[in-house]
This record gives structure tokens, C-alpha cells and sequence, in this order.
């Protein structure tokens, strides 16, 4: 494409784009920069682009998108905001693909990932191809792809829904963070669902108060658009039970479906019952009323299914199809997982790393756990620090045996991070501490006894563990397992 007619998709901009100039491809990563590419500073949080705008050049870039005055041998053309910049013109380059594609967004501090996934799966088993873009990898039909984030960067993501495109996705999946609202990397991406979960604290270091992280989920809502049309209709997707749908409810003018247990919704439980192996309800539907068993636990999954049923709704499939899907559907890697090496007590590995998910998790083990329930806890460095002691209360409130633990320290002192949890339990010696979340985890299953529970809590599907710079291998799965087999004199 010519420079000329990419900078098109930028209304305000000072600089010369020339016509004889042939952009092959663009990049914010000066690494990723060869022949033809257009280079665009991002100044970012930790790293400034403009610093390596020489080096974009040595490798090959034929113009520059910048904010900061630069002195180099190629066009620079100047913009107010680069990062508004680079996703105007990244939707332009790739084509406009979520203009092609049913594209559906989930937000919420708690289960963007299970629903994203029943979600996929209930579409993908109605006969389309799909695509998924989340916190454990991007998916392109049967193509697992590598992320960095739960919601990849404006010119990455257009790029994958181009991809998923050639590859003859018609609808994508997507979790939506916090971050990536307010950062402007869904920029450009043309929602036809979106889907509110829930609030709970999180990621306060970033947002700093309860109504910033409000706010910024509500971003997502505002972007379904002011039109509506019969053939394509724009649908929020919202959690009754949450206070905070009202103002997502506020945020956008698209049609709404709601979802709940507790209050009035379109899409409603009861009659639940919860056990080790499963969960059954009674759902309403504006459709009619259904029975299920579902091989998911807890209330936190009965939730998680009523989005991804109501959410198959908004996209024109038959409930009986949604439902007959997420039946089947085991659950999703390490949310609630169980570990089953041949011991005589259930362990359960979750990415619950909020206050709100601990508590709901364990609250679901309470009501099944014939005897002691251990929890190995820990909680993130580099993080919201209020939620620590937060969840050191839960652990001692909910669990028999709490062990306190390393998560991913980052650039943190373990023991400072622990320290901070025993804050909110003083006085408590129901508790015990190893820094070390390998020994954590071996303390827990040498201790249990039959009819026990174990709850490992924090990293679910993740297989490393952060500690200063280094990133190393860590699964909870993998080294619950190598501890069970121990203890049963299996290895």
C-alpha cells in the first residue's frame, strides 16, 4: 500500500507522505522492522519508541509515525497520539476485518476466560469456524498462537483478525481487559457482543480507585455504537446480580440481555445443586425453560455458563445447541482443574488471584469438603497491594489449613509480599508460611488425608513463574502431580 493512501486513515497530521513510497508492512517494534515497514513511535510505559527510531531505519523502515521531533533520513510524520494513530491506521492496512467478522468481547475482573472459551466452543460446535483471543493464548481455528497479554496491542490484534479472516474465521472470541480499554488497543475493532461478568478489586495500582476500573469497563460498552440495524443488531450482555451493570447498561445504546441468579434476568438458574462432580440447574430462557447438568462446579461456573448460553443467544444460535455444548464441556485449563495422580483427596488447581474469585472458590469447596480444606495462596509482586491482605483473610476465613506462598514476585521480595497478606489476619495462627511454592505445595499434599480438599490458587494455566527478571518453568498441575506420586510412592 502507498504511504499516500494509508495515511489517509489519519484525519490531522503534519509531514510529507508520499506517493512513490510502498508500505509492505507496519511495526511499533523496532525488531520486527524490515524493507517497506512504516514505523510507529509508541512512547510507552517502559519503553520510548522514539529512542529507537535510527535503528527503524538501519533496518529498512521508509516513514515514521512519531509525536516527539526526530531527526532521521526518512519521511516522519507527525501525530497528536501515536497509539490512536496506530490503530486507525492498522485497521485501515489490514482491511477493516472486524467489519467482516462477528466479533464478541468479554470484560469482567472474574471469568473472561471460561466464558470466552464456552463461548468458542458452543459457536465452533454450531458449524462455524472461530477464532479466540485471550489470557492463554490467540487461537485461529486449530492454530494455538503465542500472547503477551490477555488483550494484544491495536496492530497486533488487527493483524490476527486479518489472519483469522484468510483462515475463513466468521466469528472471533475475545477477553477484554481493563488496560486494554483505557489504553485504546481495541481501538478500531467492531464489537457485535459485548459481556459484562462482574467487579471485584483488581488491578488497583493501575487504576487506583474502584470507579477508574468501573469506568473503564464500561469503555467497552460505549463502543458497540448509536445505530442500530435489524440484520446485524449490536447486544450487551450484562450480569444482573452486578450492580455495576447498571452502569455498564448506561454506557451503551445496543440492545441488552441479561443474566442471573439472584435478580430478575432474561437468562436465570435456580434450583441449583453443587457437588464434587458437577453442578444442575433449572434455567429460563426467553425461549423456554430447561434443565441442566453441567460437569463445572460452584456457583462462579453456573454464572460463567448462563454468559456463554446467553451470549450464544445474541449470536442467533438455538439454546438447545448452547445448552447440549456446555453439558458436555469438562471446564477449561486450570479453572477449577482437578489433579488426579490416584490420591484419596480431591486436588483442585484455579487461577483465582483476586479476592472476590479465592472466596468464590472456596466457598464452592465448603460446600462439598467432608473434612480439612487446605488453600496454597500467594499473591502477585509488581501488583495491587490492597488485595493482599484481602485474601489472606479469606484464606484463613474459608480454609482449615492456609499456607501463604509465593505467586509471581516480579521485582518484588517474596517474603515482603507475604508479610504484606499477614496484615489483614493479625493475631490468626491458623496459618502457615513457605515462601518457597513448590515446598508450599508439597507441605499441602503430605499433610492431606482422606475426605480433604487442596485448593492451589493464583497461577491456574500458567506453566512459569516470574522471580525478579528470570522467567522459569513452574505448573501448579505438573508439580502437584510429581508431589502426589511421591506420596504415594509412585516415583
Amino acid at each position: 500500500m502507498k504511504l499516500k493512501e494509508l495515511m489517509q486513515a489519519i484525519p490531522v497530521y503534519t509531514g510529507e507522505a508520499s506517493a512513490a513510497i510502498e508500505v509492505n508492512q507496519i511495526a511499533q517494534d523496532s525488531r520486527k522492522v524490515q524493507p517497506g515497514t512504516l514505523f510507529i513511535c509508541i512512547d510507552g510505559e517502559i519503553v520510548d519508541g522514539h529512542q529507537f527510531a535510527d535503528r527503524a531505519v538501519q533496518l529498512g523502515a521508509v516513514a515514521i509515525i512519531a509525536e516527539k521531533q526526530l531527526d532521521v533520513s526518512v519521511p516522519v510524520l507527525y501525530v497528536r497520539d501515536s497509539k490512536r494513530a496506530m490503530a486507525m491506521l492498522a485497521d485501515y492496512f489490514y482491511g477493516s476485518p472486524t467489519q467482516a467478522l462477528k466479533l464478541v468481547g468479554i470484560t469482567g475482573t472474574n471469568g473472561k476466560t471460561t466464558v470466552s472459551h464456552l463461548v468458542e466452543q458452543i459457536v465452533r460446535e454450531n458449524g462455524e469456524q472461530t477464532g479466540l483471543i485471550g489470557t492463554m493464548y490467540r487461537k485461529i481455528g486449530d492454530e494455538i498462537l503465542e500472547t503477551k497479554n490477555t488483550t494484544p496491542d491495536s496492530l497486533t490484534l488487527q493483524e490476527t483478525f486479518r489472519d483469522m479472516l484468510l483462515s475463513g474465521v466468521s466469528t472471533a472470541v475475545m477477553e477484554v481487559s481493563s488496560h486494554a480499554l483505557v489504553q485504546g488497543r481495541v481501538y478500531g475493532s467492531d464489537y457485535d457482543v459485548a459481556v459484562f461478568m462482574n467487579l471485584s478489586q483488581d488491578h488497583l495500582d493501575y487504576h487506583h480507585t474502584m470507579e477508574e476500573y468501573a469506568y473503564a469497563k464500561s469503555l467497552l460498552f460505549a463502543q458497540l455504537g448509536n445505530s442500530y440495524n435489524l440484520s446485524n443488531p449490536k447486544i450487551a450482555v450484562l450480569n444482573a446480580d452486578d450492580k455495576e451493570s447498571v452502569r455498564m447498561q448506561t454506557a451503551t445504546a445496543a440492545h441488552v440481555i441479561t443474566f442471573g441468579i439472584k435478580e430478575p434476568a432474561d437468562f436465570s438458574a435456580s434450583n441449583i445443586q453443587i457437588t464434587s462432580h458437577g453442578s444442575t440447574f433449572d434455567l429460563k430462557t426467553p425461549v423456554g425453560d430447561f434443565s441442566l447438568k453441567i460437569k463445572m462446579i460452584g456457583n462462579f461456573s453456573i454464572y460463567n455458563v448462563l454468559a456463554a448460553i446467553a451470549t450464544s443467544f445474541a449470536l442467533r444460535i438455538p439454546v438447545i445447541n448452547a445448552i447440549a455444548t456446555v453439558e458436555s464441556i469438562p471446564g477449561v485449563k486450570g479453572r477449577f482443574e482437578l489433579v488426579n495422580a490416584g490420591q484419596d483427596f480431591p486436588v483442585i488447581v484455579d487461577y483465582s488471584h483476586t479476592p472476590d474469585s479465592l472466596l468464590n472458590v472456596l466457598q464452592t469447596i465448603d460446600e462439598f469438603a467432608e473434612k480439612r480444606v487446605f488453600v496454597v495462596v500467594g499473591c502477585g509482586g509488581d501488583r495491587d497491594k490492597g488485595k493482599r491482605p484481602q485474601m489472606a483473610k479469606i484464606a484463613v476465613d474459608y480454609a482449615t489449613n492456609p499456607i501463604f506462598t509465593s505467586d509471581n514476585p516480579r521485582s518484588e521480595d517474596p517474603h515482603a509480599i507475604i508479610a504484606d497478606m499477614i496484615q489483614g489476619v493479625p493475631g490468626s495462627d491458623s496459618y502457615v508460611v513457605h515462601e518457597n511454592r513448590r515446598d508450599a505445595i508439597r507441605y499441602a499434599i503430605n499433610m492431606a488425608e482422606a475426605g480433604d480438599v487442596i485448593l492451589i490458587a493464583g497461577k491456574g494455566h500458567e506453566d512459569y513463574q516470574v522471580i525478579g527478571d528470570e522467567v522459569i518453568d513452574f505448573d501448579d498441575r505438573v508439580e502437584a502431580r510429581i508431589a502426589i506420586e511421591k506420596k504415594l510412592g509412585l516415583a
